[in-house]
């Protein structure tokens, strides 16, 4: 009996289990008849009066919804195949799957074929392992709520300060929050049977470039699984259709896209991503490596740059924060260029790797000031000032606004200024 075989014995032994979903299915159908029927009945009235409170799906009905409001990512002219979220517009933790943030790495969205793609499990394993992604269907799946984030999130190089608008779309738009649907990545590598000596795994998309970038073995086993679903509905194209790899809290570009194979290995693969992109150079001619996790984070996303105070009095503040350490126990606000701050409330659910929506109402004079927000993880750790930062990394202010510097990681508050006037402009870049 081969690999194959064995593997889906493992998983769908239990036949009879499946043949009684199968009845219950066609009991299923007959009581939607029956309800579609007697919804029918209410839609009009036995007098004949056309009362119809509600009207059942049609054809007349569109195959797709259409949005309310005409919101649009952002394109990056700097990165070709990128697009940023409109945080500005946007309200809770979701976010909608159609403005969700994209960065394909300089490759075009492919055109996968579903029956044909294939996902491939090997390395250090004593099953190597091929599925269809129907057959990944098939097996047990977890839904979650987690953010993704890109490394660069937050930071604002020297060409986007001198030719975008410095808007929260701009700074940070390269972070999105979605429900993922999957299979457990721990699951699988169960099945293939992880070999002694085995600590990282190199993961690679099916994308023109096959991005490829590595992640430790002890992550994988904890929370990563492989995605088939967002927001409720496949996952979209430009976002990893048709599976994704989600490594809660890490970098976005550890999340590989169009996954198309794990192999299972003893140490990282150094690839590019790793060495020579996803890096921190420093003035000393260091670089820092691996970093994985997404650190504390937040922003107000309204009033931001780019919006327009309606006048003095009542405003309320809100935004978003997140942290890939775990879940937001605390987001503070300033509004007066961080001489004090005041804990704003979290909006439920807080969730751990998921972005956490703040408020925090306030009471606008009329004067110039400067608003910004700081947020608390589960560890304790504190989002820094520019300040502090600069401290933590061990540089001068000079240093974030060099023309060679290539920035990840950088979770500064972020302060706006208000000016009398009611506009708003980014204080930092």
């Amino acid at each position: 009996m081969d690999t194959k075989q064995r593997s889906r014995r493992h998983f769908l032994r239990d036949g009879a289990a499946l043949a009684g979903m199968a009845v219950a299915g066609v009991r299923l159908a007959k009581g939607q008849a029956q309800a579609e029927k007697s919804a029918a009945s209410v839609a009009g009235s036995d007098n004949g009066e056309a009362t119809a409170p509600f009207r059942l799906f049609g054809p007349e009905a569109p195959l797709y919804g259409t949005p309310s409001e005409n919101l649009q990512r952002m394109p990056t002219i700097e990165y070709p195949f990128a697009t940023r979220t409109p945080q500005q517009d946007l309200h809770g933790i979701i976010t909608p799957s159609g403005l969700h943030f994209v960065v394909n790495h300089g490759s075009p969205t492919p055109d996968i074929n579903l029956l044909e793609h294939r996902f491939l499990i090997h390395g250090m394993v004593d099953r190597p392992l091929l599925f269809t992604v129907a057959e990944l269907k098939r097996l047990p799946s977890v839904s979650r709520v987690h953010f993704l984030a890109c490394a660069g999130n937050s930071y604002v190089d020297t060409f986007a300060r001198k030719n975008l608008p410095q808007s929260v779309q701009e700074t940070h738009g390269a972070t999105s929050c979605s429900e993922w649907t999957g299979v457990p990545l721990s699951v699988l590598l169960q099945e293939a049977g992880v070999q002694k000596g085995a600590s990282w795994l190199l993961c690679e998309g099916a994308d023109l470039k096959k991005h490829s970038i590595s992640i430790p073995l002890t992550k994988a086993m904890d929370d990563a699984m492989v995605a088939y679903v967002q927001n409720g509905e496949a996952v979209r194209r430009e976002n990893g259709y048709p599976l994704r790899l989600l490594v809660p809290g890490f970098e976005g570009t550890r999340n590989v896209k169009w996954l198309r194979r794990i192999k299972v290995v003893d140490r990282p693969y150094m690839t590019k991503w790793e060495t020579g992109v996803y890096t921190n150079l420093l003035p000393s001619g260091k670089a820092r490596w691996f970093q994985f996790e997404i650190e504390p984070n937040s922003v107000i996303t309204r009033p931001s740059a780019g919006l327009h105070m309606a006048g003095r009095g009542f405003c309320e503040i809100t935004g978003i924060a997140w942290s890939g350490g775990g879940t937001i126990r605390r987001v503070e606000v300033s509004t007066n260029g961080g001489r004090t701050w005041k804990d704003a409330e979290l909006q439920h659910p807080v969730l751990p790797k998921a972005h956490t929506r703040f408020r925090f109402p306030w009471n606008w004079n009329g004067e110039e000031t400067v608003i910004q927000s700081r947020s608390t993880d589960e560890w304790g750790h504190v989002q820094p000032t520019l300040a502090e930062l600069t401290k933590i990394w061990g540089v001068t202010m000079d240093f974030w606004r060099t023309d060679t510097a290539r920035i990840q990681h950088f979770n500064a508050s972020h302060p706006w200024t208000i000016k009398p006037d009611g506009s708003l402009r980014n204080e930092i870049w």
